[in-house]
């Protein structure tokens, strides 16, 4: 059997160090490329054959292809023979499941990653997807309703907030905008991420920028 070409991505250089030994130690995979971006991973795509790609969720850096879900999109629609593994702190059920809807391989948290890196590799080898038990315990994907329609169980008001939330005011300039008390805005908020099972605001901004929900 052939090994298997691996690039990897993390704009920290000592996960990025520690990333290779722990694939390089595994007989059946060689990696062919790292990058500290998304700029770089994609060009490392462009200029060989990749069987694997094991990237972080956030990249901080300006890039055409974004990092996160957005990145995520770009590789699995130019690339959609590539199997991808996902680095990430994230733990929000939104944010998990978009991945898994995206098809990526497996998620692996940052924070178990040598204890998870090798159970991952093997799903990747018999052509399984890797889940963690964080995923699978936090995951929506074991409920009947999928991520557009717990958004479609969300009442007008507490739609329309969300949209004004995300397109950048605050909990404030709502109320105001709405001739409503903070205390009204804010409880229809929180009853609306309640609803996504969306813990902190960044998640949610997150989803819904990258998704383009409120287009």
């Amino acid at each position: 059997m052939r090994k298997l070409n691996v690039v990897i991505a993390d704009d920290h250089p000592i996960v990025l160090l520690g990333l290779l030994e722990l694939i390089e130690r595994d007989g059946r995979f060689h990696v062919v490329g790292q990058a500290v971006g998304s700029e770089g991973l994609v060009q490392l795509l462009e200029k060989q054959a990749v069987d694997l790609i094991v990237t972080d969720f956030s990249m901080p850096a300006k890039s055409p292809y974004g990092d996160g879900l957005k990145l995520v999109e770009y590789l699995k629609r130019h690339y959609p023979s590539v199997r991808i593994l996902v680095l990430t702190m994230i733990s929000s059920p939104l944010i998990l499941t978009r991945l898994h809807e995206l098809g990526v391989a497996g998620i692996i948290q940052k924070r178990h990653l040598h204890n998870e890196i090798e159970v991952a590799l093997n799903a990747v080898i018999q052509g399984m997807e890797y889940q963690n038990a964080d995923a699978t315990a936090k995951s929506l994907t074991d409920n009947l309703l999928t991520l557009n329609e717990r958004f479609a169980t969300l009442s007008p008001k507490e739609h329309e907030i969300l949209r004004l939330f995300v397109s950048g005011q605050s909990v404030s300039d709502i109320a105001r905008g709405q001739n409503r008390s903070s205390k009204t805005i804010s409880a229809q908020k929180i009853s609306a991420m309640r609803k996504l099972e969306v813990t902190s605001d960044q998640d949610l901004i997150t989803y819904c920028l990258e998704t383009n929900i409120f287009k």
